[in-house]
């Protein structure tokens, strides 16, 4: 496997990384954003995400969900989209002589949205679901608890799929205003992984690409460490069971002791060898589950 990862910056501000691998029969087409819940003001929490199922929903060369999802499926792409705090990503993974096909699909959904408020209003039932969902599921639900423990009302300590009474009143409006000022060359990062011809794919990126706005990049609220004693946070549920997590303030993620703290969470709780299975599962049967990061 070829391992010469190269970043190139276009003149608009747009990255591309590209990680050949020469004998891959397939490639992959990621399309990431520095836009995901940090960069909501609370009115709005939650529009990134929905912002993400919107982009599947046509686009002005594609006009229906269908059209996307059937050319994409027609070749047999694995495709999907993701969000969190700090950025959204949208991808397909293809046979290499596809590429040009994925790149095409990926490149129109982050860029050419509809935003129709037909389907706006179809969509905001299927993402209340999703809230719903994860409502139901407390293993989920205790690390958003536990985040809006240590960061309080702040973009941090929101959850990335919002509250259900701001999805209910997203306007379509909110939504170009949003992908405006934040899906921009700037802020956009461009990585193709897999077999390619370079100058080929390159020329074709920036073709692709051409129309992506140069606007200002937007900047996120910088996030306070408010918290000065300890803290507990109880949420009541019918269930049978109880999650809890216990946690305390580490080192940056510019820190290189935390590479130290990683070894030290792996031996903690990282697998079935590790000192938290052995004695909350394997010696006390007292949970299912139970681990350190």
């Amino acid at each position: 496997m070829d391992k010469k990862f190269k970043k190139i910056t276009l003149k608009n501000g747009l990255r591309v990384i590209l990680v050949p691998q020469k004998e891959s029969l397939s490639a992959t087409v990621l399309v990431l954003v520095e836009a995901g819940s940090k960069y909501e003001t609370k009115n709005i929490n939650g529009l990134s995400h929905f912002l993400e199922h919107m982009c599947f929903k046509g686009t002005t060369k594609r006009p229906t969900a269908l059209d996307i999802a059937s050319e994409l499926e027609s070749i047999g792409a694995s495709y999907n989209a993701f969000t969190g705090q700090e950025y959204t990503g949208y991808y397909a993974k293809v046979r290499t002589s596809h590429l040009n096909i994925a790149l095409d699909v990926v490149s129109d959904i982050y860029l050419n949205q509809l935003f129709d408020q037909n389907e706006i209003n179809k969509e905001r039932g299927v993402i209340i679901e999703e809230i719903n969902m994860h409502e139901d599921q407390p293993m989920d639900k205790v690390g958003d608890l536990f985040m809006e423990l240590m960061y309080g009302n702040q973009p941090a300590g929101w959850t990335i799929t919002g509250k259900k009474e701001n999805i209910e009143k997203i306007t379509r409006e909110d939504f170009i205003e949003y992908h405006g000022k934040n899906y921009v060359a700037s802020s956009t990062i461009v990585v193709v992984a897999g077999k390619f011809d370079e100058e080929k794919l390159m020329a074709e990126v920036k073709n692709k690409f051409a129309g992506i706005s140069s606007g200002k990049k937007h900047k996120k609220v910088k996030t306070k460490g408010i918290q000065n004693k300890p803290a507990i946070k109880v949420e009541h549920k019918k269930t049978d069971q109880t999650h809890i997590i216990l946690g305390v303030r580490a080192f940056s993620l510019f820190d290189k002791r935390r590479y130290a703290l990683e070894v030290l969470a792996d031996v903690l709780g990282g697998g079935m060898s590790s000192r938290l299975f052995q004695k909350v599962r394997g010696e006390l049967g007292a949970a299912y589950y139970v681990y350190a990061s």
